[in-house]
């Protein structure tokens, strides 16, 4: 006969095979898993600790360090496997260069100097600067201990759009300014 048992995960009652089929299911884990609720990466919680308030065993943790080349500070602090490196590091009261929290811009953007970051959500840099090193801080997740330092964003944006808008660097036009704010 099967149990019925509240779920740890949700405000839901659900069935739980007897014993004697849960010996003889292929499925050996005695967790009810809920299946109203699922987590995907991007919800779940950050810093998962344990009572003690160490990481748990269960998420590998890697130490990341950011060398902030605009503020001239380094930070070094452990961020899960499954979480992203800038809500990890806002979490802990860093604070990091982003802005829309998408991978689409590049205010984020880092150089990977050791270490490697999966980032597969990262719009706002090409495959080909991806393979040169430049990774996302706001949708990267570290896959092993981590060194990077911050870029600036222009200097990631024109490598990463220079070459299909323009031809060198913005020279401002006075004139053209004058007549523009002449029309208003």
């Amino acid at each position: 006969m099967d149990a019925v048992v509240s779920c740890n995960s949700c405000t839901s009652f659900h069935r739980r095979p007897s014993i004697h089929r849960q010996l003889l299911s292929p499925r050996r884990n005695n967790y009810l898993k809920c299946p109203r609720v699922t987590r995907s990466e991007l919800q779940t919680s950050v810093g998962v600790t344990d009572r003690t308030g160490s990481q748990s065993p269960l998420i590998p943790t890697h130490k990341v360090t950011v060398r902030d080349r605009q503020r001239g500070v380094v930070h070094e602090f452990l961020v899960p496997e499954d979480q992203y490196i800038l809500h990890t590091a806002e979490s802990q009261n860093i604070t990091l260069p982003f802005a829309c929290r998408h991978g689409c811009c590049t205010s984020c953007a880092v150089r990977v100097k050791s270490g490697q970051i999966r980032q597969p959500e990262a719009l706002g840099i090409s495959a080909e600067l991806k393979s040169k090193g430049y990774a996302l801080l706001c949708v990267g997740f570290p896959s092993s201990d981590v060194e990077v330092e911050t870029q600036d964003e222009d200097e990631v944006y024109w490598l990463q759009f220079g070459r299909y808008f323009a031809r060198g660097p913005v020279e401002r036009d006075d004139y053209a300014l004058e007549l523009a704010m002449g029309d208003e």
